[in-house]
């Protein structure tokens, strides 16, 4: 099985994460009292947050493969399309739990589907943890564009 199989493999199969800890994650990427709805698209469950009338942005939640176990990450877009924020909401491995730290999710922060996301280049390996930031910089790419072109198409809005 191919990595990006296996990728896509986890993103139907793994559960998702715990309520509390996805509606604390929303909570601190968007602020408080927002309003999150779920929108189904492609089988794949996009949640659309606002307050009050004002759209703030969208979120997904997505499964990528660490070196033996399942990464829990949510990736959070603004109305422009922009990335909010990256965070990981379930990290199951021993080792390279450091792609969980706020300095390694930062550079993240305002790229778009149209920037590359390469480690190495505009992402930062971390040492001991290579195979978390191979797998997590590649689904937050994935997720990023699935995002991106579903607002654009306005399958989401």
């Amino acid at each position: 099985m191919t990595f990006a199989l296996a990728v896509l493999l986890l993103t139907v199969q793994t559960p998702a994460a715990p309520p509390a800890k996805l509606a604390a994650s929303i909570a601190r990427v968007f602020g408080p009292a927002t309003r999150v709805d779920t929108l189904v698209v492609d089988t794949v469950r996009v949640l659309r947050v606002s307050r009050a009338d004002s759209l703030l942005g969208f979120a997904g939640v997505g499964n990528v493969l660490g070196k033996d176990q399942p990464i829990t990450f949510l990736v959070a877009i603004d109305p422009a399309d922009r990335l909010k924020d990256v965070d990981i909401l379930v990290y199951r491995e021993p080792y390279g739990g450091e792609v969980a730290y706020e300095p390694w999710r930062r550079q993240f922060r305002g790229k778009s589907a149209g920037d590359s996301l390469r480690v190495g280049k505009e992402i930062r390996s971390i040492s001991g943890a290579t195979i978390s930031v191979h797998a997590v910089t590649l689904g937050v790419r994935r997720m990023l564009g699935q995002l991106t072109a579903w607002h654009q198409s306005g399958a989401i809005r």
